[in-house]
């Protein structure tokens, strides 16, 4: 299996476009991990988990097979950006307090990336997992875009993504989970934020190379009415998470 490069096309809108994770996801991750001294950010894109991470840790590795997404990455003094797949990190054995994969791990070869966690995991380790999927505004806006993205865009998604629209229930853990808090993502954005938002999508994206047309142009004429210009919307995503103590000794 070849690293599935998804958004490499748009590295530099997702940057920008992507809702962030709450601090609270972090604090509780870093107060569950055996010690506080390494994290491997995984698939870490444009590094947006690994800069929430890098207060709590004294060094984090944050790896992407992504090229254009590590250029593009933010810089901390204790993050350390490599280019490295999921299944082959380079990591030393036994080295790393906690594990984690924002919304990527549906990409992955499962079995390969686990054996590689508990690999690189010290005794006691946490390996955490999650993914946002579908952001509710509102029911008109919500109907909408379950239209636009699962009718329109349906066949435009690479096969990962339905792990994601199914809450990663079915996503590959073969793990005892430990029992988490429920966590959310939620933004203010305005209309330009949010079509830059689908911009960063991979359906969008692979929609946008196959027909060289915009697939805006049929959810525009529908989206202007039910959102102004300057009008700012409160959006909120709920966190599907996985976590489990790896190594347990």
């Amino acid at each position: 299996m070849t690293f599935q490069d998804h958004f490499s096309r748009q590295a530099e809108i997702y940057l920008k476009a992507r809702p962030t994770y709450p601090d609270e996801l972090f604090e509780y991750l870093a107060g569950i991990s055996p010690s506080r001294q390494l994290c491997w950010d995984c698939a870490t894109g444009n590094g947006q988990a690994a800069i929430s991470l890098s207060p709590y840790f004294e060094k984090v590795i944050a790896t992407d097979g992504s090229g254009k997404q590590i250029q593009n990455a933010m810089v901390r003094t204790n993050i350390e950006y490599k280019i490295a797949t999921a299944e082959e990190s380079g990591l030393q054995d036994h080295s790393v307090d906690l594990i984690t994969v924002a919304t990527a791990a549906h990409w992955f070869e499962h079995d390969r990336f686990y054996k590689e966690a508990q690999r690189v995991s010290k005794a006691n380790g946490i390996l955490a997992v999650w993914a946002y999927s579908e952001a509710i505004i509102n029911p008109e806006m919500d109907a909408l875009m379950a239209w636009f993205m699962y009718d329109f865009l349906e066949k435009y998604w690479p096969e990962g993504r339905w792990y994601v629209r199914n809450s990663y229930t079915t996503l590959p853990f073969p793990f005892t989970p430990i029992k988490t808090p429920d966590f959310v993502c939620k933004m203010n954005w305005t209309k330009a934020h949010w079509i830059d938002y689908i911009k960063s999508w991979s359906s969008y994206n692979n929609y946008l190379a196959q027909h060289k047309s915009d697939p805006l142009e049929m959810l525009l004429p529908r989206l202007n009415p039910l959102w102004n210009t300057d009008e700012i919307k409160p959006i909120t995503w709920k966190l599907h998470l996985k976590c489990t103590k790896l190594n347990i000794d």
